[in-house]
């Protein structure tokens, strides 16, 4: 089938009290191993092109491996824009076949990412792409792209509202205490705080940097209206640490297929576990 928009997906989940996972896309054995996990769980699946993923994949090998994916899969599969930088950057995704945009504004003033949100979702809507916007900051690094603790900023309900009202995005990225890439310590999640922006914005909400997030949490966070969850350093961890034991075993080794093989099992265990957990399995 086609590539669907992450709103779609976003909107089933939110009727069925799931969230779908959005995992990032650097090369094949990622691909393979995302795809392969949403079959065997029956869950639909978001595949997402980040900074770091489209420099070292290019845009291009991106696009195709993914419609390639979407084209054999029996799963709704999206292909997803993740941490755009730019208008121009949005652009030149939507052109080149991505069915979702998310365009980050969060580092910007409220009423300058409101007009970038804007003007994004002026021309994403009018071919049928959906956009998702962030509205706070999380802190962390993910790729080139990074935020200081002290500069992560959570959202505020009554400004996600007003967001929502007139940058009119898909979906919404909140920052609830999450952050990218491996954390120092246990996160906690502001549940509190999500309920009252849930209470006032009727789009889907999405939840970032949630990879070492313990899994009551995200159960939690699913129930209370989170309906898009972010996954990448969590299968970073499975590969390296799978291409690890196998140059252990066998320093000799030099097939790519038996170093990049058990890699790629590694992180669809790793994708499935994440299904269940969102609750996506099953909903395809």
């Amino acid at each position: 089938m086609a590539l669907v928009t992450v709103a779609e997906l976003a909107r089933k989940a939110s009727q069925g009290g799931y969230a779908v996972g959005a995992f990032n896309l650097n090369n094949m054995e990622i691909l393979q191993a995302v795809i392969v996990a949403a079959e065997e769980e029956r869950s639909p699946v978001i595949l997402q092109a980040s900074q770091g993923g489209l420099k070292y994949a290019g845009i291009d090998y991106i696009v195709a491996m993914a419609e390639v994916a979407a084209k054999n899969a029996s799963v709704p599969v999206a292909l997803n824009l993740d941490h755009g930088t730019s208008f121009e950057q949005a652009m030149e995704c939507i052109r080149k076949g991505f069915s979702a945009v998310m365009i980050d504004g969060s580092h910007l003033l409220f009423e300058d990412n409101i007009a970038l949100v804007s003007r994004v979702t002026d021309v994403a809507h009018a071919v049928g792409v959906s956009v998702e916007a962030e509205l706070g900051r999380i802190g962390g690094t993910e790729d080139d792209i990074m935020v200081a603790d002290e500069d992560a900023m959570m959202t505020h309900p009554d400004e996600a509202a007003e967001f929502v009202e007139r940058a009119k995005p898909d979906l919404l990225a909140v920052a609830i205490g999450t952050a990218h890439g491996v954390y120092k310590g246990e996160p906690r999640l502001d549940f509190k705080r999500l309920t009252e922006i849930r209470k006032r914005v009727d789009i889907p909400l999405v939840l970032h940097g949630a990879s070492g997030v313990p899994d009551d949490a995200i159960r939690e966070a699913c129930k209370l209206g989170i309906t898009k969850i972010n996954i990448d350093t969590e299968l970073r961890i499975a590969f390296s640490q799978a291409v690890r034991d196998i140059l252990d075993e066998d320093l000799k080794q030099i097939d790519p297929r038996k170093i990049l093989g058990p890699a790629r099992e590694a992180m669809k265990q790793v994708v499935k576990e994440k299904m269940r957990l969102f609750g996506s399995a099953g909903q395809a």
